[in-house]
């Protein structure tokens, strides 16, 4: 369960990648709506920064299974 919502929130904040840096929304863009979106600079600071952050997270699925494989 936990590896289940570590991808979810990795993948929310890769989508938050995407519209810090492209203003572009992968989820709407794949299940229906306006995947431009329109922000402030600020704003676009913060969803790259939460982005990064997803992608410094996906190296934290992999952890445990190492520690386990190791014993």
């Amino acid at each position: 369960m936990a590896k289940t919502a570590l991808t979810l929130v990795i993948i929310g904040a890769l989508n938050w990648l995407l519209v810090g840096l492209f203003e572009w929304d992968l989820v709407s863009a794949l299940f229906g709506g306006d995947a431009h979106r329109e922000s402030s600079g600020l704003s676009r600071i913060v969803y790259t920064l939460v982005g990064l952050a997803g992608l410094y997270c996906i190296g934290f699925l992999f952890r445990d299974d190492v520690r386990r494989a190791a014993r």
